[in-house]
């Protein structure tokens, strides 16, 4: 048998956007919208004790499953989400995920706060840490689009 363990890990990401607190929580809160950089979710109930799930992965590649509870949310302010990572049905970390949205002059300051319990070294803090911020990057991409169009 393997060994298991868990770590657990802290990381905190701030990004700025040129685009209203308004436009940047309705990314996260349309499914439409946050499929734009986020996988498409399979289900979004955007309120307090609702439910965000998502399967799927690459061909030929792993299943991954997103299936996160929202726990608070302020709007246009705070939205705060636990949820799990599961692998091909095994589990890979449970989070507690905290998104602040702060107005400043010409924009939005947006931070990401993620605390979590990786199991067994399916996942890695340092991967986590990498993986959101591209998914930032791509949320900002969306918001850039919708300014243009």
């Amino acid at each position: 048998m393997n060994e298991r363990f868990v770590k657990h890990a802290t990381f905190v990401i701030e990004k700025v956007y040129a685009a209203s607190p308004e436009r940047v929580y309705h990314a996260w809160a349309d499914p439409d919208a946050k499929a734009k950089w986020f996988s498409k979710p399979d289900s979004l109930e955007f309120r307090v004790g609702g439910r965000e799930f998502s399967k799927g992965g690459p061909p030929e590649g792993p299943v991954f499953t997103f299936d996160a509870c929202y726990q608070e949310i302020v709007s246009e302010q705070r939205i705060v989400y636990t949820y799990t990572l599961d692998s091909n049905d095994v589990r890979m970390s449970v989070s507690i995920t905290t998104v602040e949205l702060i107005p400043q002059e010409g924009g939005t300051k947006l931070i990401f706060t993620e605390q979590a319990a990786f199991f067994d070294g399916l996942d890695t803090p340092e991967i986590r840490e990498h993986g959101t911020n591209l998914m930032l990057d791509a949320l900002g991409k969306s918001l850039e689009g919708e300014m243009e169009a």
